[in-house]
């Protein structure tokens, strides 16, 4: 992947090390509201992460101390711009994340279409004083970015619909508690613990990684009858690979795999 082709002035991409590359929404003056801009710079960076065999991990993040308050209102209300990217939809992400491991950090509000990035991600690490929620009934909208196909299906359906019909933000904690956030960091040290999560994932076969993940998802719209069928024509690949065989091996060898993704 090109870093100088995928950056913008709204979006960072770091450098790819150890297979995890690091996207920074770079809007803080707008608490990194998502324009029709940065949403096809996410969804093109995203094209380019998945098809580079290096790339393993993902982290999403916000800068300025928030990750994002989602669509930029003031675009929306001078010109009825709305950030729907053509093919991943809104905010470059929500209809079609990449197919490799998304990881958000939290830092600060990801209230409305921010918490909907969230909630688009893989793992959440968030920051004890980070706040999430969709507010939008309050302003006599609907989170149709996502909020309310993905939340009742990650905390208890009675505590998502409070969520939704109030709009109250909430606290990281208490999405840590009804298992919405994988980790809990202190404020300024999110991306430090997000890194950690993302390095331990990038040790592992990224071919069965990311067949994993497909499988995970995928299967919620599986029968029982059909599920095992379906789950072979994507695992049976990697099995065959020849990082199962360097598994193997390494395994046999006492030493750490040496992965081609192959």
């Amino acid at each position: 992947m090109s870093t100088a082709e995928a950056t913008t002035a709204s979006l960072l991409v770091g450098e790819l090390t150890d297979g995890v590359v690091v996207l920074t929404i770079n809007r803080p003056d707008a608490r990194n509201a998502i324009d029709l801009g940065t949403a096809r710079a996410i969804s093109r960076t995203f094209d380019l992460l998945d098809s580079d065999p290096a790339c393993r991990v993902i982290v999403l993040t916000g800068a300025g101390g928030h990750f994002s308050a989602g669509m930029d209102l003031k675009a929306f209300r001078a010109t009825g711009e709305r950030p729907v990217d053509e093919r991943r939809g809104a905010f470059g992400l929500v209809r079609e994340p990449p197919h490799t491991p998304l990881i958000a950090a939290v830092e600060g509000a990801a209230v409305g279409g921010g918490f909907e990035i969230a909630l688009a991600c893989d793992l959440i690490v968030a920051a004890e004083d980070a706040v999430f929620g969709l507010p939008e009934v309050q302003r006599g909208l609907t989170a149709a970015g996502g909020g309310l196909l993905r939340l009742p299906s990650r905390i208890p359906y009675h505590l998502a619909m409070e969520a939704v019909l109030t709009g109250r933000r909430l606290s990281a904690t208490w999405c840590a508690e009804q298992g919405l956030v994988n980790r809990i960091a202190p404020p300024g040290a999110v991306l430090d613990t997000a890194l950690e999560l993302a390095m331990e994932i990038s040790r592992n076969g990224p071919l069965a990684v990311k067949a994993s993940k497909r499988v995970v998802i995928e299967s919620g719209n599986w029968s029982a009858q059909e599920a095992f069928a379906r789950q072979e024509v994507i695992v049976d690949p990697v099995r065959h690979s020849a990082d199962a065989r360097e598994g193997a091996s390494a395994f046999a060898e006492k030493r750490a795999p040496r992965w081609t993704g192959s």
